[in-house]
């Protein structure tokens, strides 16, 4: 036996019945953290529909919630979820915000600004190192 994970018709994801059901419980635990919902309906007749707009917005609120979050279990045990969502975001076509919007560091003193730029570096190289990951995560993931 198999599911679909499905955006008006169109097969986003197509896992045996473990993946999906571990996907599912998942939810909203995620739905908590993020104080928001995820557009992930349930599993009916073996087909699960998503709300694409609601979904976008989901997806977002985990990124963002990802970049603020930098205790080592945390992120560990978020990461496998995550890049699921990631992978059934981009088979739904929707962008998402990666990245946090750049700042202007021209009120700190040159010290802090360097320190800043440097954080943001780093951060934009663990959400490159998130995206890559889910970019392996997704070629196991069925169609």
């Amino acid at each position: 036996m198999s599911q679909i994970f499905e955006v008006a018709g169109n097969v986003l994801w197509h896992p045996s019945n473990g993946p999906a059901r571990l996907f599912l419980r998942q939810v909203p635990v995620f739905e908590a953290e993020v104080k928001g919902p995820s557009g992930v309906g349930p599993m009916v007749n073996d087909e699960c529909q998503i709300d694409p707009a609601a979904f976008r917005n989901f997806v977002d609120a985990l990124l963002r919630w990802y970049r603020a979050t930098h205790h080592p279990v945390m992120t560990a045990m978020a990461e496998g979820f995550i890049c699921t969502a990631l992978v059934l975001a981009e088979r739904a076509g929707l962008e998402l915000r990666w990245y946090a919007p750049d700042q202007t560091y021209d009120h700190l003193k040159p010290s802090d600004a360097q320190t800043e730029r440097a954080l943001a570096a780093a951060l934009n190289g663990r959400m490159g190192d998130l995206r890559e990951r889910a970019r392996e995560h997704g070629r196991s993931m069925v169609m």
